[in-house]
């Protein structure tokens, strides 16, 4: 089994988070600036097996695409057409990403951070990822839930 791969993607930065092997627990992984995050992730893919790779997708309350979608379609589309060639089975998946900073920035303050470590976009960045990615294997659970038969 695979990793599971979630990015919080930025107009200066890009969070990453990954899951363990057995796909049980969502971890932060790194942030890197925006022009060397694809081949952050390119040289990632050929390192670690990754079934799925999650991107937040910017959303505003009406469930509308927000402004700054604008910014991630060309990087999902750039992600898109490499996959097949980087990891061919890997699946590309979209995740709703509201409100992810401010439930990072009030977990930071829940762990006890300071005030000049919870300035840290970067960390920021990253638990966003890491919220993406647990969102998403909540979600995976739910549907495998509905789609058991009872017995």
């Amino acid at each position: 089994m695979g990793r599971i791969l979630a990015i919080d993607y930025g107009q200066k930065r890009v969070g990453f988070a990954v899951t363990d092997e057995l796909q049980i627990c969502a971890n932060p992984l790194d942030t890197i600036p925006v022009a060397k995050a694809f081949d952050f992730l390119k040289d990632y893919l050929t390192k670690e097996k990754v079934d799925v790779v999650v991107v937040g997708e910017p959303r505003k309350l009406d469930n509308t695409p927000s402004d700054s979608a604008r910014f991630v379609e060309p990087f999902v589309n750039r992600l898109r057409k490499a996959l097949p060639e980087i990891s061919p089975n890997t699946i590309l998946a979209r995740m709703d990403e509201r409100f992810t900073s401010r439930l990072a920035f009030q977990t930071m303050i829940d762990i006890g951070l300071k005030k000049k470590e919870r300035q840290n976009k970067a960390l920021v960045d990253k638990m966003s990822a890491t919220i993406i990615l647990q969102s998403y294997m909540e979600q995976q659970d739910i549907e495998k839930e509905r789609n058991t038969p009872e017995q």
